[in-house]
Order: C-alpha cells, then structure tokens, then sequence
C-alpha cells in the first residue's frame, strides 16, 4: 500500500527545495559582489596564484553564503507552517546578509579592512566622517536603497516559489554542489601547500575575503618528516607582506630648528652613465660603498626626498616629505629640479626649473653627463654639496660624493633625507621620518632597503636579499660573489621591523 505524502510534509519539502534554490540565487548574487575584493586586491601573478583566487572566490562565498541559508533559513522551513512568514524572514536574512557583504566590500576597498573588533576604531571614526559629511537627505537615499534591495528579495523569493517545481525538474544539484564542494576543498588543500611552502602570491590571499580561515597542517606534515618546522619558522620570521595599506608618516611630529643661513644642494643621478671623479675633479670627499636599490625612476625620487625605500611610495601618496616640509616652514627657500614628472601631485608645488640659483636647499635629479657642471657651479656659490650615483648598475652599487664630513662606511638612498636635515642643524631623531641615518653621524653599522619587492640589508661587507616569502640570498658586496656564511636572523629581523615601522598593515 502506497500512503501519499502528508499535506505538511508536502509544504516543508517544497519550501527546503525553494530554500536552496533561493540560497543558489545568493550565492551567485554573493559572488559577484565579491568581485570587488578580487579586484580591490593585485592579481596573483602565477598560475598556481590564480587558481587559489579562483578556487578561494567561488568555495569560500558559497559556503559562507550557503551556512548562513543552513543556520537563519533551512530551520523556518521545518517551525514555521506560514510560506510568507518564511519567504519574507528570508528575505531580509539575505537583504541584510549581502548589505553587510556590500559595505565590508567597499571598506575593504578603501582601507584593506575587514568588518572586526580589531577594525573597530577604524569603523567608528570612519561613521563618525560619514555623519557629519552626509545630511538627512543622503541618509534617506540610502535608506531607500535598503528598500529597493529588500522589495528585490522579496521578488526573488516569490518567483523562485511560484516555479520551483518547474525548477526541481533541471537536475543540476549534483553538478553545482560537486563544484562549490571541489572549490572549497581545493583552496584548502592548494592553502596547506602555500603555508608550508611560504608561497607569497598564495599567502598573501588570506585576509582577502572575510570570515575566512584557510587550512593549514604545518604540526602534522613536520611529524611525518614531510616539513622542516624550525626552517619553515627562520623562513615565515622573515617574512613580509609587501602592500602597505596605510602609513603613519612621519611616526612622531618632528620639531628641530633648521639653520636658514645655510645653503645645500644634492644632486641624485638618474642614469647610469660613467661620471668623473667628482674627489678629484672637484677636491670632495668620496664615499664608495653607496647603494641605490630603487627598481625604477620614480622609486628613487621617493627614496630620496622621504628617506623609507620605495616599497612606501603607494602608501605616501598623500604624504610630503619631511625634508622639503621643514625647512619650507622655517623660512628656507626649498625647490625640487628634474626633468622627468615627480611621481606624486604634491610634490609639484616644490619643483622649479634648474636655472634657478636662489639660497637654501636644493634637490636635483639629473642625468650623469649634467652633473659635473652644476655641482661646480653651486660650489662657487658656497653651498654644501652631494652626489649620489649608482641608479640603474647591475650591482646597485654607486659613488656618494660630498664637501661635507662623511662619517659612515656604507650608506644607501635612504640616508640622504637624514644627512641632509643634519646638515641643515636639525638633530630630531632620523627615526621619526626615514629608515635612513645621518651620514655625518652614523649610529647603526647596517642599513635595510627594498628593489621592488625585496629587502636588502648590508651588514658586515654582506648584502642579503630577502624576498617576500622568506627566501634569501647572501652575497659578498667587495666581489659579488654568493657567499655561504649563515644567516643572522636576528640581524635581518630587526632590519624588517625597522624596515616596517612606519607601515600599517592589514
């Protein structure tokens, strides 16, 4: 005997099958607003790298979508008799759910923060803005934008309920949970494989989405022999994230007195082109070991004129230099020279045409074959004087040539900003402003820079390229040669921290 279905069980079947095809038009809905993550954030640039984003994009927001339909919606479908009571709470849940997904989209866009108590403050101050920006009328725009997006639900819900026995006839259940269910597993167990490995574009996709917690089995596969623990912890010890969302810059204010009375010019050259021996020529003092690690024309003129390495520039495009601030604000005539565009808006305001001979500071970029004569010139005009050489050799190595008392045995791009402010009388800590030190009085046998997305320290005749994901390379900075002297970990440490002081990362 063939018993049909109670009238009860009929409503929950129907209502758990329009529950999980309401939940599918989420998650696709979901997805696409996740886009704005994905494209918020720079692109992998491996193979390997793009299909985590991928398999992260699609597993991750529809399992995060699909549990939240599993924990608010599936239970009314079995307590609650009333279709429109159901229809309408799911509405809402969805409404809400994806308003929520939308704007901690538009905040990550803004800022590289997720919706968190550590985003906390963050949050606050940033409402607190919009408040007293936005007026009532603004307020009801967007509240009437809930609404369209709520009536939009609805509508959803209801078509999606009038259809679903025409939509349980398409069997695509099993090919579209095996594929949500493949994506899921497989960021995960690509994940495993990154953490263990270190892999930077995999690595640095873990706080991309929100709620997301990617899998890792680093105690697991140690215990197996399958990972080195020790090395993988000297490896992660030393590594960074490369994206600097934020900057506090400079760290703390910086108050010193500047001597207006005095006059320097500094020439940082912007080619490769073989100069003369300025020590001979022009009787300066020399300085052979200086580094200009800057991968590109723009990386330098951040270097030089903010004194942090040019991993910073992004993050300063809101910032002006220290250098050129102060001695502008005590009186000094300060004007930029070069011919190339500087490589942020508010720089534009110091640029001036090289011509111009006025007292006080003067930051020149110029081409080698220029050099010469204009540093002559500003001789004559008793002005203190430095040439910094070296952008675009193979080795990064350049010359450093000044009239003034040099006191260091290495010095890199980032020092000039410091040296210069000293030699202007101001004795504020370098600290606060730059990740360089005053050449005339040097405190730290090591200096830390970046070339792209490396970190370089000198140290002891060494130079140690640290890359992103912890892997490194030591090579002896007299011949070039690698070198196979042991690590100072704690060394290379301390030059990241220092490296990152001014950084806010997400």
């Amino acid at each position: 005997m063939i018993l049909a279905e109670s009238p009860r069980r009929q409503r929950v079947t129907k209502l758990v099958n329009w529950g999980h095809w309401f939940a599918l038009a989420n998650i696709i809905i979901a997805i696409v607003i996740a886009s704005i993550f994905v494209f918020s954030s720079p692109m992998p640039g491996t193979g390997v790298g793009t299909v985590f984003l991928l398999a992260n994009w699609f597993g991750h927001i529809s399992f995060m979508t699909f549990f939240g339909f599993v924990i608010f919606v599936l239970p009314l479908c079995y307590l609650v008799s009333n279709s429109r009571v159901i229809k309408a709470s799911a509405s809402v849940i969805a409404a809400v759910g994806l308003a929520l997904l939308a704007f901690d989209a538009l905040l990550f866009n803004r800022t590289g923060f997720h919706i968190s108590f550590h985003a906390a403050d963050l949050l606050r101050s940033e409402a607190q803005s919009q408040i007293a920006i936005e007026n009532w009328q603004q307020w009801g725009f967007l509240f009437l934008l809930f609404v369209v997006w709520l009536s939009f639900q609805l509508v959803l819900a209801n078509a999606i309920y009038k259809r679903v026995e025409r939509f349980t006839k398409y069997k695509i259940g099993v090919p579209v949970t095996t594929f949500f269910v493949a994506c899921f597993v497989t960021s995960h167990a690509v994940h495993v494989w990154a953490d263990a490995k270190l892999y930077q574009p995999i690595i640095k996709q873990d706080n991309m989405f929100p709620l997301s917690y990617p899998a890792t089995a680093k105690t697991t596969m140690s215990r197996y022999g399958l990972l080195d623990l020790a090395a993988y912890e000297e490896r992660k010890q030393l590594q960074f994230n490369p994206e600097f969302h934020s900057t506090t810059y400079p760290a703390q204010p910086v108050y010193c007195s500047v001597d207006t009375s005095k006059n320097l010019t500094v020439v940082v050259q912007t080619d490769d082109v073989a100069i003369n021996d300025l020590s001979t020529s022009l009787n300066l003092n020399r300085l052979d070991n200086y580094y200009s690690t800057a991968s590109s024309l723009e990386g330098l003129m951040t270097t030089a004129l903010f004194g942090v390495p040019e991993i910073y520039q992004d993050a300063l495009s809101q910032k002006r230099p220290v250098m050129l601030a102060l001695p502008l604000g005590s009186g000094m005539p300060v004007s930029v020279h070069s011919d190339s565009p500087l490589p942020m808006s508010q720089l534009s305001g110091y640029q001036q045409p090289q011509s111009n001979e006025h007292d006080g500071l003067h930051i020149a970029f110029m081409d080698g074959v220029d050099i010469e004569d204009y540093i002559g010139n500003a001789i004559q005009r008793q002005h203190d004087v430095i040439v910094a050489t070296g952008y675009g050799s193979d080795d990064s190595k350049g010359v450093l040539y000044s009239n003034l008392p040099l006191r260091a045995n290495v010095a890199s791009t980032e020092d000039l900003a410091p040296t210069i402010l000293k030699a202007l009388g101001c004795n504020a800590p370098s600290t606060f402003y730059s990740t360089g030190q005053s050449l005339l009085a040097p405190t730290r046998p090591w200096l830390v820079s970046t070339s792209g997305e490396r970190i370089v320290v000198f140290h002891a005749g060494k130079r140690t390229d640290v890359l992103s994901n912890g892997s490194y390379e030591i090579t002896e900075m007299a011949t070039g040669k690698r070198s196979n002297d042991a690590l100072n970990v704690d060394l290379l440490s301390q030059a990241i921290k220092h490296m990152s002081r001014f950084s806010t990362q997400n």
